[in-house]
């Protein structure tokens, strides 16, 4: 019973951390950063395929535009400002 418990501690910790803590590379530098997230998703791991070109949004193919969006969403708008 005791084992049963720890597991879920454990699995319930894994999830709570999955969704609310995130990394990002900064699109500058290269550099990998944890940060907490404004909202719970399941995704972890943030990049900005832009980079530092002037590389419109529009321009971009579409795993791109998503990808671009949620870095935008995440990091420029909540943590960088």
């Amino acid at each position: 019973m005791k084992k049963l418990k720890i597991i879920l501690l454990l699995f319930y910790i894994f999830l709570v951390a999955k969704f609310w803590i995130g990394m990002y590379e900064d699109d500058e530098f290269g550099e990998k950063r944890l940060f907490i997230k404004h909202k719970p998703i399941w995704k972890s791991y943030f990049y900005s395929p832009r980079g530092m070109r002037d590389w419109k949004i529009k321009d971009m193919p579409t795993e791109y535009q998503e990808e671009q969006k949620l870095f935008d969403e995440f990091i420029i708008k909540k943590i960088i400002q």
